[in-house]
């Protein structure tokens, strides 16, 4: 990759991945799996593109768009819409390469991609959003449809945008498809679509607390970073299955509680939809001006839930001093490679007392797969009920624990009573899922 510009984010996914295949037995045992990682790396196609489009005042504004379509082995591209003004090529191979794995974890074929802009919707009205994004897809309509790209919302990418690109869409192509998910419940989209990365994330970590021996959620203190969708749904989640919550953040700083309620998560549900920040939150809980919560809480369950890059080596090493027993993402990519290596030594001295960490492809792989879903139920031109798709997403987030707790098992050398890396499990399962597709279909051999 050194003839390429840096790529900071995607070079540390990168990295991160290749490190865990380096660290296993896997190249031992099949050297050939070298090449397929080589291959996997370059995305099969990339779309950058030029958004024009009109404010409020009549004055013409420009932004870039863009589509990493990275790898169709398993299945149609599928990954979310990010409008962002940090959104650079970068971000989005990070976020594409990552989508991949994750995606094969759910069990669903659907390949991996990623894409975007670099338009910023705060401080924007309702009608420059709508023009926006009708601009944005008259362009990417050329490059998706529900056998090809189905993209999703991501940050700054709502339900109502989901709509308003699905109109641009059907303009364009005439064409009513599931080429978008998200929709609405009302014209395509699937029940629990809004809540399932957060509730997937704490299905996913009801299944390490089990496994650890720990009971369940029921008694336990969380922290939880981030107010969007996936931070409130798991938060209201981990209440619902008997645990305290105690945080929750945004970019300006954070909120610390002995215990926030439900009512409070709606509450700032309605601040997110009017992009107001957690300052005009009426509350008795104390708000941290610009801080992440995880050196002001002791906690059992930490659940970054906001950004890339959220948990320092610091930070890591306060969660590990303070006690906490397990830690997930679901944000991708949450923690940094610093952090990930205090976590995964502690695991390796600590045994059965160590802190347990969960990489953000397996963890948060529930709102992707219950796109899958969305997709079925499109195709099928049917709708199934919310406790339908409930239950089959919790046996998806069993089935991605699993193999990522038996890959490990099979892969990586690890010490008596000690948990198995979760991590390198994951990369491993997801990595050789899809580079065996890759074979058979003539990518690599």
């Amino acid at each position: 990759m050194s003839n390429l510009p840096s790529e900071p984010e995607f070079e540390q996914a990168y990295k991160e991945l290749a490190s865990t295949l380096e660290n296993s037995s896997l190249f031992e045992q099949q050297p050939e799996y070298r090449k397929a990682l080589q291959i996997a790396s370059i995305p099969e196609r990339i779309i950058q593109f030029r958004v024009v489009w009109e404010d409020d005042k009549n004055q013409v504004q420009v932004n870039r768009g863009y589509r990493v379509q990275f790898n169709s082995a398993l299945g149609p591209y599928k990954g979310g819409l990010r409008f962002h003004p940090t959104v650079n090529l970068s971000v989005l191979k990070f976020l594409g390469f990552e989508q991949i794995f994750k995606n094969a974890l759910t069990g669903l074929n659907i390949g991996g991609g990623k894409g975007g802009a670099d338009f910023d919707p705060k401080g924007k009205s309702d009608n420059e959003i709508r023009k926006f994004c009708v601009s944005f897809m008259r362009e990417l309509s050329k490059h998706i449809g529900a056998d090809t790209d189905i993209p999703a919302g991501d940050i700054g990418v709502s339900p109502r945008e989901i709509g308003w690109l699905f109109g641009a869409y059907k303009a364009e192509t005439k064409k009513w498809e599931g080429v978008l998910t998200g929709k609405g419940g009302s014209w395509g989209g699937s029940l629990i679509r809004p809540e399932a990365t957060g509730y997937g994330l704490v299905y996913y970590v009801n299944h390490m607390i089990a496994h650890a021996g720990q009971g369940s959620f029921k008694g336990k203190t969380v922290a939880i970073s981030g107010s969007g969708n996936v931070a409130q749904y798991a938060a209201l989640k981990a209440i619902e299955l008997g645990a305290t919550v105690v945080s929750l953040s945004d970019s300006k700083g954070s909120i610390i509680g002995s215990s926030i309620s439900p009512s409070e998560i709606h509450a700032i549900a309605a601040l997110k939809v009017k992009r107001q920040s957690l300052t005009e939150l009426k509350s008795a809980h104390k708000y941290i001006d610009g801080a992440r919560p995880w050196t002001h809480v002791k906690v059992d369950v930490a659940l970054p839930c906001a950004t890339q890059n959220e948990v320092s080596k610091e930070e890591a090493e306060a969660l590990v001093n303070s006690g906490a027993r397990f830690i997930a993402e679901g944000s991708n990519m949450g923690c940094t490679q610093e952090a990930i290596d205090v976590f995964e030594a502690h695991r390796k001295s600590h045994k059965d007392k160590a802190i347990w960490y969960a990489p953000g492809k397996a963890a948060n792989a529930g709102g992707v797969a219950v796109s899958g879903l969305e997709m079925a139920q499109n195709s099928q031109r049917m709708s199934w009920s919310s406790e339908e798709v409930d239950e089959k997403l919790k046996g998806i987030m069993e089935e991605a624990f699993k193999i990522g707790l038996q890959t490990a098992q099979k892969y990586v050398k690890g010490g008596e009573g000690e948990f198995p890396s979760l991590v390198a499990g994951s990369n491993i399962a997801g990595f050789v899922k899809v580079a065996a597709a890759m074979h058979a279909q003539g990518d690599w051999w």
